[in-house]
């Protein structure tokens, strides 16, 4: 499974959950999306990035710039696959376990970004 644009690139150019203009927009066939937006001057910070696993968390970072804040949309996506991969699936017989697993991956991930 694989990262690609959401909604084929569409929502590029468009507002975004921050009231800014987006600049990437991808998601991942398993279910996780990343979405980065240049925000307008009111806020604290130039750029925003909102991230989640759909259903199950959604989290937003902010960067003083833009180089900053495309690297870290990579690693992002790199750490939600990890998130991903830990979501047990809904037929799993061990799924109350590995769910229980999972809170401290999403603390960790908060805590990075």
């Amino acid at each position: 499974m694989s990262w690609h644009a959401y909604r084929d690139g569409s929502t590029i150019g468009t507002g975004g959950s921050e009231d800014g203009r987006i600049l990437r927009d991808e998601e991942h066939d398993d279910g996780a999306r990343v979405t980065l937006e240049a925000v307008s001057l009111s806020h604290r910070a130039p750029f925003a990035i909102t991230c989640g696993v759909y259903g199950a968390m959604v989290h937003t970072c902010f960067f003083g710039s833009e180089t900053a804040a495309q690297q870290t949309f990579e690693e992002i996506k790199l750490e939600l696959v990890k998130v991903l991969d830990a979501l047990p699936e809904r037929d799993d017989p061990d799924a109350e376990a590995k769910l229980r697993a999972v809170g401290p991956i999403f603390g960790e991930f908060v805590r990075r970004f």
